[in-house]
Parts: C-alpha cells; sequence; structure tokens
C-alpha cells in the first residue's frame, strides 16, 4: 500500500471536518467541556498514524480506518446535534466533551462497576461452558440420545433466561448468585446445541480413520471428534457471550448494587443522563473488547482449519 493511501483515507478527512467544526459558535449555555473532545478525538488521529506505520496488509488498515471514521462522524454528528445548533435537548443529550470529562471524573468508580460485571459473566460462563461442552460430546455422540437432546435443548433453550430472575431471587441466597445462575442458563443452552451438533456433523471419513487406527473411545471423542467439532462450538459460545452481557445488564437494573447495569438504572432514574450515556458507551467498549479478544482467541484455535 502506497504512503498516499496510508495518510490521505476518510478517516483523517473526517478528522479534519471534526476540527473545523469546533470553530461554529457553540448554542449552549454553560461549559461544554469541547477540549475533552478534541483531545480524545486527536488522540485517535496519533494512534491511525501508528497503526499506519506497523499495519502491512492493506485489509487490516482499511478495516481500523473504516471503524475511526464511524467513530469521528459520531462525535462530528453529536457536537453538530446538540453543543453548535442544539438540535436534541441538552438535558438528554449532553455535549460529548461533558461525557468525556464525567468518565474521567467517575473513572474508578466506572472500573469497579465494570470488574464486577465481568467477574459475573466468567463465573457464569466459564461454568456453563465446563459442563455443556463434555456434555455435549457424549449426547452428539450417542445417536439415539443426541436426537432426543437436540429438541429438549431447542425448547429449553428457546425460553429467555431472564423469566428466570425471580425464582432465582426467591431461592438463591445473593443477587450475585441469581445473575451468575441467569448467565449459566444464557450460555449454557447456545453451547450445548452447538457442541451436539458439532459432533453429529463431523464427517464420516474422519471418524472412519480414526477407527482404522483402532483408536479408543476416549482419544477418538477428545483428540478427533472435539477439534472437528470446534468450529461449530465456537459458534454457540459467540452466542452465549453476546447473550449473557444483554442479560446481565438487565438483571443489574433489577436488584444490583453493582456493576454497569446498575450504573446505568442508578443515574438514569436520578435524571443524571451525562453519566447514563457514559455507562451506555462503556458497556459498549466493554463488549467490543471482549468480542474482540474471543474472536482472536477463537482464529488462534482454529489456525489449523486454514
Amino acid at each position: 500500500m502506497t504512503a498516499k493511501k496510508r495518510i490521505i483515507h476518510l478517516a483523517n478527512i473526517l478528522y479534519l471536518v471534526f476540527l473545523l467544526i469546533q470553530f461554529i459558535p457553540n448554542s449552549l449555555d454553560g461549559e461544554t467541556y469541547s477540549l475533552y473532545t478534541i483531545v480524545f478525538a486527536s488522540a485517535i488521529e496519533v494512534l491511525v498514524i501508528v497503526v499506519s506505520i506497523f499495519i502491512k496488509k492493506e485489509k487490516g488498515f482499511h478495516l481500523f480506518t473504516d471503524i475511526v471514521s464511524f467513530i469521528y462522524g459520531f462525535l462530528i454528528l453529536w457536537t453538530l446535534l446538540t453543543e453548535k445548533f442544539n438540535v436534541l435537548r441538552a438535558a438528554l443529550f449532553p455535549p460529548m466533551g461533558k461525557v468525556f470529562h464525567q468518565f474521567i471524573a467517575d473513572f474508578d468508580k466506572i472500573v469497579l462497576n465494570i470488574g464486577s460485571s465481568i467477574g459475573i459473566v466468567i463465573e457464569g460462563y466459564v461454568l456453563a461452558a465446563i459442563i455443556a461442552i463434555p456434555l455435549g460430546l457424549f449426547l452428539g455422540w450417542s445417536i439415539r440420545l443426541g436426537s432426543a437432546a437436540t429438541y429438549v435443548s431447542k425448547f429449553l433453550g428457546a425460553i429467555p433466561p431472564i423469566v428466570y430472575i425471580p425464582y432465582g431471587i426467591a431461592l438463591l441466597p445473593t443477587f450475585r448468585s441469581v445473575s451468575v445462575f441467569v448467565i449459566f442458563l444464557a450460555t449454557f443452552w447456545p453451547v450445548l446445541a452447538s457442541t451436539m451438533s458439532g459432533v453429529l456433523n463431523v464427517e464420516k471419513k474422519v471418524i472412519d480413520s480414526a477407527k482404522v487406527l483402532n483408536v479408543n473411545k476416549f482419544t477418538m471423542l477428545f483428540s478427533v471428534i472435539l477439534p472437528s467439532a470446534l468450529p461449530q462450538i465456537f459458534i454457540g459460545c459467540n452466542q452465549g457471550l453476546s447473550v449473557s452481557f444483554i442479560l446481565l445488564t438487565s438483571a443489574e437494573m433489577i436488584g444490583a448494587r453493582s456493576g454497569l447495569g446498575y450504573y446505568v438504572k442508578n443515574y438514569s432514574d436520578l435524571g443524571d443522563y451525562t453519566r447514563t450515556i457514559v455507562g451506555l458507551l462503556v458497556i459498549g467498549v466493554v463488549v467490543v473488547a471482549i468480542s474482540f479478544l474471543f474472536n482472536k482467541l477463537q482464529n488462534h484455535l482454529l489456525k489449523w482449519k486454514r
């Protein structure tokens, strides 16, 4: 990729547009903390420059700059509709600079809430995967049991796990255990179903080749069937991970005293929409970051399939 393409692209153009609109007079009274937004956008631009130097693959570079372009476009639109032209109500849609200022002010509190939410997700998610994957391997390997279990998992998996929250509150000692229980259910059924599907769809020639070598059942299951079923298993794991964060946020809004869902619900009830937007943006960033790391792990474990 030429140096010209690395310098002149949509992300850099939008960054310049963002800087230019700062010269438009503000229509809002009071401090808008525009400097915070400018510093944030400039930090991203520095990152773009660094990435343009080190990323050699054109596809990867374009993906990164496309994401940055979306961020700049969002900042431009939000700035124009709030502090510049006051199209959106300031009480509900504060200037982005004010949001960044509040994020810095609440940083310690936000980190604690992130830790609480991620801890619950990890507990429920890992527990579900540890149980669902071996069980799915066993049920999928047994044709008779696997066929029946597939319909049972589809039936139970279709029930939204959030409906179990009242039962969890009545039966379990703490709200944290209720949240772990809900995350467990949200992850267990898709992982179980995808594991069984992966086992049932392993190519017959792979199994026949293993039988020719006289491998025992344990080796067949965990050294032949499991690697072949991994792509399908990861589909269920990815689905369970996405649903887990949605459910956790919803659950934390009901009765938790910590977590990102609690942070959003608490301040929205108080009418503090600056902190509410901070919480929503942080949730989005956390979900994207975890999904990115999960995809990296998936690509690493499945690189032999390429």
